[in-house]
């Protein structure tokens, strides 16, 4: 199953750099990096990134994440996908631009 972590183009950037990372700053606030899944990503997006627009959605494999990945209840008592450890650059099986457009952002074909 894959899930979805959605950086700003210079947190995308500095993982691509370093090959690792804690996460964006709410994620280090919080102790784990967010995820979503497929159902939950682009409200996620709507939420805490309306108004950005140079994105990068990011997907992984959430059975390869191992122990570290938890699923805990969120919003709306909704079960989300948070690694407690550095997301390292060949967790990731795929990165895409997300777009903003007219009406929110542009996921790629078959996400979510």
């Amino acid at each position: 199953m894959l899930i979805y972590k959605i950086f700003r183009r210079p947190e995308w950037d500095a993982l691509r750099a370093a090959g690792s990372t804690a996460g964006s700053p709410a994620d280090l606030a919080d102790g784990f990096i967010h995820f979503s899944t497929g159902p939950q990503v682009a409200e996620t997006a709507a939420r805490h990134f309306a108004e950005e627009s140079d994105l990068v959605l990011v997907a992984c494999e959430a059975e390869a994440l191992g122990p570290a990945l938890r699923w805990e209840a969120a919003r709306g008592g909704a079960l989300f996908p948070h690694l407690y450890r550095p997301l390292v650059l060949a967790d990731v099986v795929w990165d895409k631009s997300l777009p903003l457009g007219a009406a929110g952002h542009i996921f790629p074909a078959g996400v979510p």
